[in-house]
């Protein structure tokens, strides 16, 4: 029986949430009370998941990378649910595995450009508002491996670290509001972004895993929920662990 997290009333976007961590957290939001609105690049697959999850959700087509796109997923939004109260930055690619000096200057731009630039061009377009209804909270789906640095996925690591350090910046830019900006850290999960990555990497990922188990969505989606919920009053800026024991800090 999972806990009970009251988001009664409250209005979520989740990006990247038609499947994996995003999927998860956004059926979790529901079960607590909330409206979500998942963000995707994949419209068709976002509305199947929306169908699936009932009334309370909606899709919005949406490249995060895009500022002209996040603008009209944030007002599609808003005339659709009415406000945004939570934002939970999920949307993310794992991209090719290889060393730094084997890597594609395009692959790590993809790369940054999803995982980095998408977090902060959400985050951009939804703060005024939160600032102005006094009232908000921003969850990054952050990774252990921007605490570590996975060897053969710089650009993924790079990414993940700048994200942190994102979540710490724009923490401390909020704290004077009731607006709370935190990210979580996961081990690897077995999602559709494990079919982007090589079995040797998987291999290495488990193996660095206290636990010898990977990560569950559900369990990431339950720290989420706490994370975006009202009772997360004071904490801000912050990076919280969910990796099986595998961060040291």
């Amino acid at each position: 029986m999972s806990n009970q997290i009251d988001l009664e009333g409250r209005r979520a976007v989740v990006t990247g949430g038609a499947q994996g961590f995003g999927k998860a957290i956004a059926e979790r939001f529901v079960a607590s009370g909330a409206r979500v609105a998942l963000w995707d690049r994949d419209l068709a697959f976002a509305e199947a998941t929306a169908k699936a999850l009932g009334p309370a959700a909606i899709a919005v087509g949406c490249d995060v990378a895009d500022a002209a796109a996040v603008a009209g997923a944030r007002d599609a939004t808003v005339a659709g649910l009415g406000r945004i109260d939570i934002l939970v930055n999920n949307a993310g690619i794992a991209g090719a595995n290889a060393t730094t000096w084997e890597t594609d200057v395009e692959e790590w731009r993809k790369v940054m450009r999803i995982n980095l630039d998408g977090p902060f061009i959400c985050s951009r377009a939804v703060v005024p508002a939160m600032i102005a209804q006094g009232y908000g909270r921003i969850v990054n789906i952050a990774s252990i491996a921007g605490k570590e640095g996975n060897p053969n996925a710089a650009h993924y690591s790079a990414s993940k670290a700048g994200l942190i350090a994102l979540t710490k910046s724009l923490g401390k830019e909020l704290a004077g509001y009731d607006i709370a900006v935190n990210a979580v850290t996961p081990a690897a999960a077995r999602t559709a972004i494990f079919e982007q990555i090589t079995q040797a990497h998987i291999d290495f990922m488990l193996s660095k895993i206290p636990r010898n188990r990977f990560v569950t969505v559900a369990e990431v989606a339950a720290l989420v929920a706490w994370l975006a919920s009202a009772e997360n009053s004071f904490t801000t800026g912050a990076v919280f662990d969910i990796s099986g024991g595998r961060a040291t800090y």
